[in-house]
């Protein structure tokens, strides 16, 4: 499944093509440096605690899945991206809900978190 991005002469990507495990491990990436950058309190540093397990799984069980010994481990490992990246969209919202603030940097992060969510569930629905 891994891709690559050919560049042309001039530096600007003649075919994006997409890399799901360089997506993840991104978006692992985004939502960790947004939680160091948040301001913890009793409220918020829960949150955190789950939002940043729940992303960094996603990229950790694509890994695993990739390296599954068997069409059922696939697949397993696929429905846990898939829960977890579910679960980051509901901490990115509670984030968002405990600190007004964090909308604007925790909204661009929901919707990679819904898109890759979108994404496992399709990947699932194809390995029955």
């Amino acid at each position: 499944m891994k891709n690559e991005i050919r560049m042309n002469e001039t530096k600007k990507p003649a075919t994006l093509q997409f890399d799901l495990e360089e997506r993840t491990a991104r978006f692992g990436e985004a939502v960790t440096a947004l939680a160091k950058s948040v301001p913890e309190n009793v409220v918020v540093s829960p949150v955190l605690s789950q939002l940043v397990r729940a992303a960094t799984s996603v990229g950790a069980n694509y890994c695993e899945a990739n390296d599954s010994e068997s069409k059922k481990d696939f697949r397993h490992k696929i429905a846990i991206c898939r829960k977890e990246s579910h679960e980051a969209k509901h901490w990115l919202r509670m984030l968002a809900a405990a600190d007004h603030r964090l909308r604007d940097k925790a909204a661009p992060l929901w919707v990679e978190a819904k898109e890759l969510n979108l994404i496992f569930s399709s990947i699932f629905r194809g390995t029955k």
